[in-house]
């Protein structure tokens, strides 16, 4: 798994259980009764038994409503119990969700998001990444406020 979807997985994964479509096998459904013997098919206006008809198909679900990355990320920097500055750090970001937030790691994310410079210069990189991630993150669904996006 790639490191931006690992971020993404954990601050848009309480949206998986949410959005779960419920399965048709739960739905009751009425017996069909069985043909009796010398029944033909009655046909449709486009000349296709009733029977053969497909059912209708179920209404597409509501979209789902945008995570909102501020308020999952303040949630979580509240039940940490550590004092992370995850608003302007990526290191800081990628501890409160805990993961590698090695250098090696964040080099991995820069690859993934087409950091085309000095990966050397690691001040740099890591507020390119953060803006980044927060700009990915909001392309992804997630509500991001624009003073984390900018």
């Amino acid at each position: 798994m790639s490191v931006f979807s690992s971020i993404m997985n954990k601050i848009f994964g309480h949206r998986s259980a949410e959005a779960a479509p419920a399965s048709s096998s739960s739905l009751p459904t009425a017996p069909t009764p069985a043909p009796m013997p010398g029944d033909a098919p009655i046909a449709s206006p486009g000349g296709v038994p009733v029977g053969a008809m497909p059912a209708a198909a179920p209404a597409a679900a509501a979209p789902a409503q945008p995570v909102d990355v501020e308020a999952v990320l303040t949630e979580m920097a509240s039940k940490s119990g550590q004092s992370l500055n995850w608003r302007s750090s990526i290191v800081d970001l990628m501890k409160l969700l805990g993961l590698d937030s090695s250098l090696q790691n964040r080099k991995e994310l820069a690859q993934e998001l087409n950091y085309t410079g000095d990966a050397n210069d690691s001040a740099t990189m890591n507020i390119w990444l953060h803006k980044q991630v927060m700009q990915k993150l909001a392309a992804n669904g997630g509500k991001v406020p624009p003073d984390l996006a900018d």
